[in-house]
């Protein structure tokens, strides 16, 4: 075997120190440099991995707050529709008792107007009747030419009352 390297121009010795320094050089540059690039690239794919994460997360929470947005302005646009429609009720039934109010109100009035009628006039019949008694008592002393005791004159006007009522 010696004589097949030596014809390749190999030398057993140089091959193996070049093993060994290939080696060490190995053994080196993977405890410094492969094992902490590896590490960071590890670090960055978990890195990432957990962006990705985080990012469909937020994504899924975006889209479960723009339905919870949707239903809230639904919601409220219930709320409003319920509360204008309570709204006109009410303006509906104050409206209701306003005119109730104007309507009793007015009768009264017209209560009061006609009984204040009705006393004017009853009023002015008995004054009416006073006057009637008075000018038949005045014009049967004219008549008859005598002067009426007070007890004839109350009989006339009595009299005339009664005839005129």
């Amino acid at each position: 075997m010696n004589g097949t390297l030596e014809m390749l121009g190999i030398q057993w010795q140089k091959l193996l120190v070049q093993g060994i320094d290939f080696s060490v050089a190995l053994v080196v540059l993977w405890i410094f440099v492969y094992k902490p690039i590896f590490k960071i690239l590890d670090e960055r794919k978990a890195k990432i991995a957990d962006g990705i994460a985080g990012a469909e997360k937020i994504k899924a929470e975006l889209a479960k707050t723009e339905v919870d947005r949707q239903k809230t302005l639904a919601d409220a646009g219930d709320l409003a529709n319920k509360i204008i429609a309570e709204a006109r009720a009410a303006a509906t039934r104050v409206t209701e008792q306003e005119t109730q109010k104007a309507v009793a109100v007015a009768e009264q009035i017209i209560a009061k107007a006609r009984e204040a009628a009705a006393q004017e006039r009853a009023a002015m019949l008995a004054g009416l009747k006073r006057e009637v008694g008075r000018l038949v008592v005045q014009t049967t002393v004219t008549v008859t030419g005598k002067v009426l005791t007070a007890e004839d004159q109350r009989r006339l006007a009595e009299e005339t009352q009664k005839q005129i009522s």
